[in-house]
């Protein structure tokens, strides 16, 4: 009880400073003469948000690349051999950026397609039975990573009274297998990924079901009284009118995967080749304690996030010229 009355002042307070920093604001802009209220006055409102983009993510955001350049106890310079050091690695190269590069081509594609198929064939049910299926389907996004990771480890378990898959194919005569020890062809990696997959399902079904919804009734009459088919429907009428909602589920979920961490850290640890950058980030600065080579991981992530998010800016404006 104690800490929910304080959760609930916090908020409070925080509510009663942003409302009495706007006010000061307010009252600082109307001392100025003339014009200079009305233009100064839209830079002192949006001050605050720029000085916290400043704090919280510029400052360490160049604090990170500068000890990217240091030693692992962050003193000395030792200019790039952080980075060669990482790129001279053959495991870091061959397992670590092979498995994110993996993770990066196999889950966005891999959850666009299925939220597709699963908001395609939802819509075609009946009202009740619609919402009951996209209620279920949407339910893992409920779920944290590490919830999640803890459930499918139990079905991946190698003991079949444990693990479900193990206890599927011991029915068909098969002996059981420990699944995220297969590094063969990244098995274990492919089975790790099929865990975000099915926890961001529900939030692409979610986003793909309302655009196509959104496809003029009239448009797909035409198309059928023209002679085309159900699957010609989809692929050259709804789906290039829904493109830009397909391209942002889709570099929604790159960004995510980019950052994936909970998952392998929960059912592997990296272990098995299974390792990816932010868990390899994790092992340097908390395992290693190499604070140089972590931060270096940590520019690498942020280089390969940069032209994604500069494509999506972009993206997104050009979508609302086009309105």
């Amino acid at each position: 009880m104690i800490k929910l009355v304080t959760a609930l002042l916090t908020v409070l307070a925080g509510i009663g400073f942003a409302v009495a920093l706007y006010f000061v604001l307010n009252k600082l802009a109307e001392l100025l003469p003339g014009r200079w209220e009305h233009r100064v006055k839209p830079y002192l409102f949006v001050a605050p948000a720029f000085l916290a983009i400043g704090v919280y993510l510029l400052y360490p955001a160049t604090a990170t690349v500068i000890a990217s350049f240091k030693d692992a106890a962050g003193v000395e310079w030792v200019g790039f051999d952080n980075y060669t050091d990482l790129f001279d690695d053959k495991d870091f190269v061959s397992v670590t950026l092979l498995n994110s590069l993996l993770w990066v081509i196999i889950v966005p594609a891999g959850t666009v397609v299925l939220g597709l198929v699963v908001a395609t064939l939802a819509d075609r049910l009946g009202p009740r039975s619609e919402k009951l299926s996209k209620t279920i389907i949407f339910l893992p996004m409920a779920v944290s990573a590490i919830g999640a990771a803890v459930v499918w480890r139990f079905v991946y378990e190698a003991k079949p009274e444990v693990g479900l898959q193990n206890a599927a194919i011991g029915l068909l005569g098969r002996d059981p297998v420990s699944w995220l020890e297969q590094s063969g062809f990244r098995v274990n990696s492919m089975l790790l990924m099929l865990v975000l997959m099915w926890m961001q399902a529900g939030f692409a079904m979610v986003l793909l079901s309302s655009a196509i919804k959104g496809v003029p009734a009239e448009t797909l009459e035409a198309a059928r009284i023209d002679g085309a088919g159900e699957r010609a429907i989809f692929f050259q009428v709804v789906l290039p009118q829904i493109k830009g909602t397909v391209i942002t589920v889709f570099i929604t979920v790159t960004i995510a995967v980019m950052k994936i961490f909970d998952i392998v850290y929960v059912m592997t640890n990296g272990n098995y080749k299974t390792n990816v950058l932010a868990n390899e980030f994790w092992n340097q600065l908390s395992t290693y304690f190499n604070n140089g080579k972590a931060s270096a991981i940590v520019v690498l992530l942020m280089v390969a996030v940069l032209p994604i998010l500069v494509y999506q800016v972009r993206h997104f404006r050009a979508e609302e010229a086009a309105r």
